[in-house]
């Protein structure tokens, strides 16, 4: 059997047991144009592999995204009998160690606002108004950025201050409040897209371009690079990655913690809040995003000094 159309049996196999399979489906079929769709299974070496897990460039944690993918492929493959032998290397470089979030200041946010008209050129697709509103959604409700470009006109519920999330990253939909401010934010771009973009159509996109579809990711990160280095936000502290638009959910996340903490609020009790309002599925994933910042560690610093005050006076 040639690899393009078993490639095509796993992924419905995968699918019929729940997985939305789509960056799966994407390295194998990427797989299959690297060694040839109609190559047969069993003329697939070692070689074959090694060249397509190596990429580009140097090593990155996408190495072991694409072996994984492989691993279940032919794993598959030897189950059903069409293999006899997986071809994967059995050795497994070290991960490239986890990148550390950047959390920006209240002032970098104002800085990428302020700078939007500027950094955005009449042939872009990304017009600036979409550009402002999907940043004020990240930022302020914490989003992804493929749940803010999957909202529909029907998910935007402005009356009620309320964002309906569907299908999200692990298979939940949720209803995100948000805030005043951020109501009042997209109910002006709302008003500008009917009259930039009129659309009868509830299930259209709530965000869109300057053709009036869907903003594409590449369209957005594009977008949001330019505008970082205009703005001349970036990193000083030797990490390899300079600032992205994922970071300002981890930016949301931080913020308001702080603020439960100058607040005097139960952090122990609201993180719990924080995981469910982020769409996380364990309380561990929320922690990955509570990097710790000097204004955290001196709020929590506080925090600890005067419960232990308290303690010391009842002793």
């Amino acid at each position: 059997m040639n690899i393009n159309k078993l490639v095509s049996q796993y992924v419905t196999y995968c699918r019929a047991l729940g997985e939305r399979c789509k960056t799966k489906e994407f390295i194998l079929r990427a797989f299959c144009r690297a060694v040839g769709p109609q190559t047969r299974i069993t003329r697939i070496r070692l070689k074959d592999a090694r060249v397509f897990l190596a990429g580009k460039g140097t090593l990155t944690n996408g190495w072991h995204g694409r072996y994984f993918a492989l691993k279940g492929f032919f794993q598959f493959a030897i189950c059903r009998g069409d293999l006899a032998k997986n071809p994967l290397p059995t050795t497994i470089p070290n991960r490239v160690p986890t990148m550390t979030p950047y959390i920006y200041s209240r002032d970098e946010i104002r800085r990428l606002l302020d700078a939007i008209p500027a950094a955005q050129h009449g042939n872009n697709l990304m017009e600036p108004h979409t550009l402002r509103a999907i940043l004020l959604v990240l930022y302020g409700a914490g989003l992804r950025r493929g749940e803010s470009l999957r909202l529909t006109l029907a998910d935007v519920d402005l009356p009620n201050s309320i964002l309906t999330i569907r299908n999200t990253k692990f298979f939940k939909s949720r209803l995100v409040p948000i805030s005043r401010d951020l109501t009042e934010a997209l109910s002006d771009y709302a008003h500008w897209r009917a009259t930039a973009h009129p659309s009868s159509d509830t299930h259209g996109p709530f965000f869109v371009n300057r053709r009036g579809e869907a903003v594409f990711r590449t369209t957005i990160e594009t977008g949001f690079n330019r505008l970082r280095r205009y703005a001349g936000v970036r990193r000083s502290d030797g990490a390899r990655c300079q600032p992205r638009m994922h970071d300002l959910r981890h930016s949301f996340a931080v913020h308001r913690l702080i603020k439960w903490y100058r607040q005097g609020a139960d952090v122990q009790r609201l993180i719990y809040h924080l995981s469910v309002y982020l769409g996380h599925a364990h309380l561990a994933d929320t922690q990955l995003y509570l990097t710790l910042t000097p204004e955290l560690l001196q709020q929590a610093g506080q925090r600890f000094e005067r419960y232990a005050r308290r303690e010391v006076d009842h002793a």
